[in-house]
């Protein structure tokens, strides 16, 4: 039964150049292409299955990150043994940080299999991260654990995670400001309003005042990037005082 199904060849030409596409993408051969057809999916494409359940990559970017999580975690643990549990929680956040995974998507160009209806440049920058976690849940689907958790190490650990660079990353400028202020007995505050101006995609815009004195300012498509931008601008203005605290 399982040799029957190891041997499954795509039915038509699209399906035969998506099959030799993800075989190069993953370096082993896929089974059931339809799990890597559904995880390239878009919500916009709006596409159902017989039973009306929308068919993207959304339940698979759930899957992926639980399996990308318990991955990261396991590894952890067992290259650092003497790291604390608060300490390994932090670093495995660092590891499948939204910014990192987009990072992720980005280097391997996961953006041009993606099957929408939006042009790719309007859907934002978390699609990049998105899709990565969709396809390390089509390919466990697929696969199973053991293919899973070496394109993991593959694609992630090998080339990406170095425990040094990782304790120096900083994955929240905002909570390091503010961690930082607290700290200090400084009164802060976010202003955050909308900031469309002529274009037609929404943009928010961020004050970021201490003590009164406004020290940065931020724009982006969402309000957690503007203040992300304005506090990475606060902190390089703060940095030697911040590192010194």
């Amino acid at each position: 039964m399982n040799y029957l199904r190891r041997i499954v060849k795509p039915q038509n030409k699209e399906d035969e150049e998506f099959y030799y596409k993800i075989k190069e993408l993953l370096n082993f051969k896929p089974i059931k292409l339809s799990h890597y057809k559904k995880a390239f999916t878009h919500r916009s494409v709006k596409m159902v299955d017989k039973k009306g359940i929308p068919i993207n990559y959304e339940r698979l970017e759930f899957l992926g990150d639980a399996m990308l999580g318990s991955v990261i975690a396991s590894y952890l643990y067992q290259k650092v043994p003497n790291g604390t549990e608060g300490y390994l929680t932090q670093m495995r956040s660092k590891v499948v940080s939204r910014e990192h995974l987009n990072e992720l998507g980005k280097d391997l160009e996961l953006i041009k299999y993606v099957k929408s209806n939006i042009d790719s440049r309007n859907i934002g920058d978390n699609i990049h991260g998105n899709i990565f976690e969709s396809l390390v849940g089509a390919i466990y689907l697929d696969r199973g654990y053991n293919y899973c958790k070496q394109f993991i190490y593959d694609k992630v650990i090998v080339p990406y995670v170095d425990i040094e660079k990782l304790e120096g990353k900083i994955t929240s400028y905002k909570g390091l400001i503010i961690e930082w202020c607290q700290k200090q007995k400084k009164k802060y505050s976010f202003d955050t309003y909308e900031d469309t101006g002529n274009q037609a995609i929404k943009h928010f815009s961020v004050k970021v005042s201490i003590d009164g004195e406004l020290i940065a300012k931020g724009r982006a498509k969402s309000k957690k990037k503007a203040e992300e931008q304005a506090s990475k601008r606060v902190y390089y203005t703060f940095q030697h005082l911040i590192t010194n605290s």
